[in-house]
């Protein structure tokens, strides 16, 4: 069989449910760049990775798809041509993560401080840029914190982990919506997004109201302006 001839759906079906190298070969050859690119980019998040280390973690996203008699691919299901690359961002993106949530954990279980990641090459950016990623982390803290008060209960994991695919990794809503774990129509996952992204604003907006009105009580209060007992 001529592999190369296969559309992408019917090339992952094959490879999920036969060991045919030829197949295999093809996969590879089709989307070892789009695993590379998730997996660089997702790092940077974390370190600023060494090619040593990019590709161990191409080669774990490999061993994640093989896993479990290639359970991730054969329960893929593609609801159009291209669907297939937006579930590959997604299964790389998770496998980059869980590799350094598990470096951080070791660290921090060995008695090292929580940032501390030996053997990490650290981010080396000048003193503008450095600040500038602190107050970016600052902020997706504050928004990760915000989703948990804003959409509590047992679908709170799933509701956060669709919005960061969606915001972060830039996944659409059909690409989220063909993840298995996720079980939400197209139409579910754009419902959700909605109400996370309106709930979310609506608390940025009233924190930074807060924020302000504080400012400006301190400030008239400094200038002798508000009476006291006024905060």
């Amino acid at each position: 069989m001529l592999y190369s001839s296969l559309s992408a759906a019917e090339l992952v079906r094959v490879c999920a449910q036969t060991d045919e190298r030829a197949a295999w070969e093809e996969f590879v050859r089709r989307f070892q760049r789009l695993i590379g690119t998730v997996a660089i980019r997702t790092a940077r998040h974390w370190v600023a990775p060494s090619q040593a280390v990019l590709d161990d973690l191409v080669q774990e996203t490999y061993l994640k798809l093989c896993a479990e008699d290639c359970r991730l691919l054969r329960e893929f299901r593609p609801s159009h041509e291209d669907s297939i690359f937006g579930y590959l961002k997604v299964v790389t993106a998770s496998v980059v993560n869980d590799h350094f949530k598990s470096l951080r954990a070791e660290k921090r279980g060995a008695g090292h401080a929580e940032d501390s990641l030996d053997g990490l090459e650290p981010l080396t950016v000048g003193g503008g840029a450095w600040s500038r990623t602190i107050e970016r982390n600052i902020l997706l803290q504050e928004i990760d914190r915000l989703l948990i008060e804003c959409a509590p209960g047992p679908e709170h994991g799933r509701n956060r982990t669709i919005f960061w695919l969606y915001y972060r990794q830039g996944l659409s809503a059909s690409a989220i919506a063909e993840i298995p774990s996720i079980a939400l129509s197209t139409k579910g996952v754009e419902s959700t997004l909605l109400r996370l992204t309106r709930m979310l604003r609506n608390r940025l907006v009233e924190g930074s109201t807060l924020q302000h009105d504080s400012y400006e009580k301190a400030r008239r209060a400094g200038e002798g302006v508000l009476p006291k007992g006024s905060f």
